[in-house]
């Protein structure tokens, strides 16, 4: 008799471990978490079209808007787009002390592109008083021979390291599954790290020697914007339009975690 009783009661126990993976979990009490520079669960938010006074909005040819999400039960928020548009969540008069800052959010994609060959993206980009465009979540699809697949990567843009994306085919761009995306940006020596789902990805760390291939030396701007979203590059692409939904979108002078 003990023995069955300890047997459901295990088995009881480990039930939420199994249905409630650490990736797909809602923290409702991150948005009361002490050290938020910025933070947006939207369940305050009604079900349509996305506005808010805390932050703007950046879209060609997409949209944004609540929606709950039928497996979370939450609400979330639905990022489209057609083609190569964009459509942005936009934190503007951003600071961070030092310029150094870390960010978290919780996504799923629909798919991620398939053509045309090095179709690129970015799901979450930051800028400020200098040239480069730092974007510290896109991506990448590497044709074969490099791969056949998408890829996550860190990049920039905009400044004299120019265009790139420092992509790695161990950290492929999985569809159809939520994923909580933390990063760090350390202005000591223009340094980005990421992690998926509570993993560091050191493979995809940027400095300021280290980027793209490219010798020049890379510097973060002083960073006033962050945005988080989609956009992709590229003229017709494969799938012709995009969904990611978000959700939990936090930045921190501290590591948030999932």
């Amino acid at each position: 008799m003990r023995a069955w009783l300890a047997g459901v009661v295990a088995s009881v126990l480990m039930v939420p471990l199994t249905a409630h993976p650490a990736s797909a979990a809602p923290d409702a009490r991150t948005c009361a978490k002490a050290n938020l520079l910025f933070c947006e669960d939207f369940q305050a938010m009604p079900v349509g079209g996305a506005s808010s006074l805390r932050w703007g909005i950046d879209t060609k040819h997409g949209t944004l808007t609540v929606e709950h999400d039928g497996r979370r039960g939450q609400k979330v928020l639905r990022v489209h787009t057609e083609g190569n548009g964009r459509a942005f969540l936009k934190v503007d008069d951003f600071a961070a002390p030092g310029n150094s800052f870390y960010g978290r959010v919780r996504l799923r994609a629909a798919a991620f592109p398939t053509a045309p060959d090095w179709a690129h993206y970015t799901l979450v980009e930051a800028t400020g008083d200098g040239p480069e465009v730092v974007r510290p979540l896109g991506g990448q699809y590497a044709p074969p021979p490099h791969g056949g697949a998408a890829y996550w990567g860190v990049g920039a843009d905009g400044g004299p390291t120019g265009d790139w994306t420092n992509w790695r085919t161990t950290a492929p761009s999985v569809a159809g599954t939520w994923t909580c995306v933390e990063w760090r940006m350390d202005a000591a020596d223009n340094r980005i790290s990421l992690w998926f789902d509570g993993v560091a990805k050191p493979e995809l760390t940027v400095s300021t020697r280290e980027h793209g291939g490219n010798p020049v030396d890379f510097v973060f701007p002083r960073f006033d914007t962050i945005k988080l979203g989609w956009q992709l590059y590229q003229a017709n692409p494969t799938p012709a339009g995009y969904d990611v939904w978000m959700d939990d979108i936090a930045l921190s002078s501290r590591r948030v975690g999932c």
